[in-house]
């Protein structure tokens, strides 16, 4: 096994572990590592191969992937499979899932919040106080997303202007 094989395994291996730790699936953090370590489109046919798995799991992960702007079916010469990449701005895509689910709670907590407050009584005094924490650390937290996200724009900006 090569060096740059070794690499890859590594890094698919850690893709998996990490996509677990996040409470996703393990082989859609192979699947999304192998696009990254790959500097060509990958057919459907071959990531099966890669990562020993049947073709039906992993279309459902490219779906999903897909749908999370994670990753692109791009068209190949000569050939009438899927091909697969990642999604230039991969990193920040996934960031930006995560800031969606960010708002959802957001928006949850004030729902919630104002619906208990409407309501006067002692016993939910406690549960008024753990809402009130969650609308504001939630609101707290969408503000530093919007802050990193400026911030990466210009990161980015210096990134692809060299």
């Amino acid at each position: 096994m090569t060096s740059e094989e070794r690499i890859k395994k590594e890094i698919i291996q850690n893709f998996g572990h990490a996509y677990r730790a996040f409470g996703l699936s393990k082989l859609m953090g192979h699947v999304v590592a192998l696009l990254i370590s790959s500097p060509e489109p990958v057919s459907l046919d071959d990531i099966c191969k890669y990562l020993g798995r049947s073709k039906g799991p992993i279309s459902q992960i490219m779906k999903r992937l897909r749908d999370r702007n994670l990753i692109r079916r791009v068209w190949h010469e000569n050939s009438r499979k899927d091909y697969y990449e990642i999604q230039p701005e991969i990193f920040e895509n996934a960031f930006r899932n995560n800031f969606e689910l960010i708002k959802s709670n957001t928006r949850l907590a004030k729902q919630l919040k104002s619906l208990v407050n409407k309501e006067k009584s002692k016993n939910l005094d406690a549960l008024k106080n753990r809402l009130t924490e969650m609308h504001r650390f939630y609101e707290l937290t969408e503000k530093h997303y919007n802050n990193f996200l400026d911030e990466w724009e210009v990161e980015r900006e210096k990134i692809y202007s060299k």
